[in-house]
């Protein structure tokens, strides 16, 4: 059985759009996904929506918009996973042979909460004692500067390559460079975290076309095979919990990896997930880009960059392009497959071939996180 690949892909702007409904947001993302493989609305299949926060049938509300219809269409809420589990669960499907073409959605509008951090479930014990994600964030960074001998501008500086790689992609939220000393001595939010060492709230829409291999060769399309898929969810532990091994990652990565048959060294890019500047060091590990405890030295060194051993988050990652939770990590395969393809501009990186995307979600008492999807890709001619 071959791999089902990504042949079409679309994405709006991230950014506040608060007049804009969901159907509103996510529509030009599913035509533009349509037009990038001459597609129409009558030749899908079965729609995929993650979304976090887009309440009853909100796939069934995007479709009908461009006139899908009867056809199934599943939602999946899976908090920041939610796209990528909807990606996940397309991908399945034309795997087993069910459908030849599956669209998967992610969506979100997070402006309907006016700004701060995310509501969370109350009944959570951890949120109630005031775990939100910045201050779970902001204890992983503390746990990292202690443990590591460093100090916050190691944080400043992943923001600043973030900030850096965005300022070339028209579809993020932020695309302004930024100096160490401006990340260090902007407003605090969660110590040692400043503003600019954590994501932005908006919203946004991506949409990404899955078809089997038999359906691209007959459209004679470029794509980006995905050749791992691979969604866990958090394992409950009592008593410690250690910050900086994230063991929903690492495991997800390992089995990544294992099914593609290949390893961290063989990446040319990565977009993962980066929704507070200590995620993408925290992560580098995880993956197994490093060894543990050398992730402060691959950054420093230039080597998540362009012109390095891989480049992480060439959109800008969450902290520029933005997070619209659902929404993410479709918008992280939208932008492997424009790399994959040679369709990225200005930031594209030269011969990419191999790359993943990596997305956890959710915040759960005893938990690490409530779910991990990790995604390969190979491209193909």
């Amino acid at each position: 059985m071959t791999a089902p690949a990504i042949i079409g892909a679309g994405m709006i702007p991230m950014g506040r759009h608060k007049q804009s409904s969901y159907g509103g947001l996510a529509v030009p993302a599913l035509r533009a996904a349509l037009r990038s493989c001459d597609l129409t609305p009558r030749d899908i299949q079965l729609v995929t929506c993650g979304h976090a926060f887009g309440g009853m049938l909100t796939g069934q509300r995007i479709a009908k918009e461009v006139g899908i219809g009867g056809v199934p269409i599943l939602n999946v809420d899976n908090a920041c996973s939610g796209g990528a589990s909807a990606l996940q669960l397309a991908v399945r499907e034309v795997e087993s042979g069910r459908v030849d073409l599956a669209l998967a959605i992610g969506v979100d509008k997070l402006t309907q909460f006016g700004g701060g951090t995310l509501p969370l479930v109350e009944e959570d014990p951890e949120v109630r004692a005031g775990m939100v994600m910045p201050a779970l964030y902001g204890m992983r960074a503390g746990r990292y500067l202690h443990e590591r001998g460093e100090g916050p501008e190691v944080l400043a500086d992943v923001s600043r390559k973030a900030r850096r790689h965005g300022a070339a992609n028209p579809f993020a939220q932020y695309r302004s460079e930024v100096t160490r000393d401006e990340v260090l001595a902007a407003r605090p939010i969660a110590d040692p975290l400043t503003l600019l060492m954590c994501c932005p709230t908006g919203d946004g829409a991506a949409a990404v076309i899955v078809a089997s291999d038999a359906k691209r060769r007959q459209l004679g399309l470029p794509g980006a095979r995905v050749t791992a898929s691979v969604l866990h969810s958090g394992k409950a532990t009592t008593g410690f919990r250690h910050m900086l091994k994230p063991e929903i990652t690492m495991n997800s990565a390992r089995d990544a990896y294992e099914a593609a048959g290949i390893g961290p060294a063989d990446l040319d890019v990565i977009e993962l997930h980066d929704a507070f500047s200590i995620a993408e060091l925290i992560y580098y590990e995880a993956l197994h880009l490093c060894p543990e405890g050398d992730s402060a030295g691959l950054l420093r060194g230039g080597r998540t960059t362009y012109g390095g051993d891989v480049v992480v988050n060439p959109s800008g990652g969450l902290l520029s392009k933005g997070h619209p939770v659902g929404a993410s990590g479709i918008a992280q395969a939208v932008e492997i497959f424009w790399h994959l393809t040679g369709r990225a501009g200005a930031r594209q990186v030269d011969g990419a071939r191999r790359a993943m995307t990596h997305v956890t979600g959710g915040g759960i008492a005893g938990m690490d996180h409530g779910a991990c999807t990790i995604h390969l890709y190979e491209a193909m001619t």
